[in-house]
């Protein structure tokens, strides 16, 4: 049975960066393959893991939607996704990424997100570890799409705001009884004393804070030359951070 891990938050608190050293220390620790699922509609997942994605579930639907596509003889439309959702998976040595992409447009993305998680189900199977990168609302969370989880990990930067986020966050989770085992919260972008003014807040969320990710100088310099965050050294001070958070979480050994 597959871990499974998702990671949720206000947009701009380092959920995609925590997902790619994520991805990182779980290959390092011998937890793969792993499958990577970027289901925020303004997927970046790949830049930070170093790979092209030629095709999102998003489009693909939209093809289909408009019949732009037509369906081959003899498939049903849910077999003719799942077949081209399979053709979507970018591929490398020891993680798979599925991005979800844009939404459908005007109207419902229910029927993405079932997509998304029948194929989820039936792709856990051939993976040890599956890690969702959440979109920056709730949404994913109210259509259930991140359900069955073992850890949740909800970001929080050093705002009030974000803080207040992650709070709501957990509230939603309960409110709809979301299968989600465990929920941690993790403050990005730390400085120096940076937390004091907003213990309050981190105490009213209700989520154990299991760790802190200090700022890295070396985040800011791969994405200003567009170098994948999974190539970051051992010793960059957000990677030290998350290995000590996913140790705390029994997700890595070493």
């Amino acid at each position: 049975m597959a871990l499974h891990i998702a990671i949720a938050g206000k947009g701009g608190t380092g959920k995609t960066t925590f997902a790619a050293i994520t991805v990182k220390l779980l290959i390092k620790d011998g937890v793969s393959p792993v499958l990577a699922v970027d289901a925020d509609p303004n997927a970046n997942l790949n830049e930070a893991l170093g790979v092209e994605v030629e095709e999102t579930i998003g489009e693909i639907l939209s093809k289909i939607k408009n019949n732009l596509t037509p369906l081959p003889a003899g498939m049903t439309k849910d077999q003719y996704v799942e077949y081209k959702v399979y053709q979507s998976l970018a591929e490398s040595d020891d993680f798979d990424l599925l991005s979800m992409g844009a939404t459908e447009g005007p109207g419902c993305y229910c029927y993405a997100n079932n997509v998304l998680r029948s194929y989820l189900d039936n792709l856990s199977r051939n993976y040890k570890a599956i890690l969702a990168d959440n979109e920056a609302g709730l949404e994913h969370l109210s259509r259930r799409t991140t359900q069955n989880v073992d850890i949740l990990f909800v970001t929080s930067d050093t705002s009030a705001r974000g803080v207040r986020s992650a709070k709501r966050v957990k509230e939603l989770v309960r409110s709809i009884n979301l299968n989600i085992k465990k929920m941690y919260l993790v403050i990005t972008k730390v400085g120096e004393d940076s937390l004091e003014a907003l213990q309050d807040e981190i105490d009213k969320t209700g989520l154990a804070l299991i760790g802190t990710i200090p700022m890295d100088s070396n985040i800011v310099e791969y994405d200003l030359h567009s170098r994948p965050l999974v190539d970051l050294p051992g010793d960059s001070p957000a990677v030290a951070a998350v290995a000590e958070i996913l140790k705390k979480a029994n997700i890595i050994k070493n």
